[in-house]
């Protein structure tokens, strides 16, 4: 039997170094297959990236020059509406605030200042039968004053608002009773 044993494990380790050369030939032949589209990839990916790096400069260089025009727009905006404000609005509003300082002097003067009539006294009938609101009065207080009725003072004066009375207003008077 050491025959037998022998002659089938010499044949069966024989075939060991064949199999194994041809794995490693089919290794290194997957390996550089492998390789080969590795770098193919690699070289796809090498040209990809320096089109975009290109198409980021372009970008980069449009808004750089769009960045300018925008700035010298701006500025432009700018001088013209100082300009604006200068020679417009400046002028019509110092115009206004003349006419506003002027109507406010008016306002603080006196009417027997500007040659006007002296003001009928306020809280007494006057020589036309005439009554001249004074600072307090109410309808009410002045028929109580001059002992009339408040109905009759407010039939003589038909387009008065009671609630809207203002100091030296005329207002008419009823005969007295």
């Amino acid at each position: 039997m050491d025959t037998l044993s022998r002659d089938s494990s010499s044949g069966s380790s024989n075939i060991l170094p064949i199999a194994a050369i041809l794995l490693g030939v089919i290794g290194a032949i997957l390996g550089g297959v492998g390789m080969a589209k590795g770098n193919k990839a690699q070289a796809a990916v090498d040209a990809l990236s320096a089109d975009t790096s290109a198409k980021i400069t372009n970008v980069e260089a449009g808004l750089a020059g769009v960045d300018a025009r925008i700035k010298a727009e701006g500025a432009a905006v700018r001088n013209d509406l100082a300009q604006v404000l200068n020679n417009q609005v400046a002028p019509q509003l110092n115009a206004l605030q003349e006419q506003v300082k002027k109507i406010e002097d008016a306002m603080k003067k006196p009417a027997a200042a500007k040659g006007a009539a002296a003001a009928a006294p306020t809280g007494v009938r006057n020589a036309d039968g005439t009554y001249t609101i004074a600072a307090g009065d109410t309808l009410a207080k002045v028929a109580k004053k001059f002992g009339l009725r408040l109905d009759d003072v407010l039939a003589e004066n038909p387009g008065i608002d009671a609630s809207r009375l203002r100091v030296g207003q005329k207002i008419k008077l009823p005969p007295a009773r």
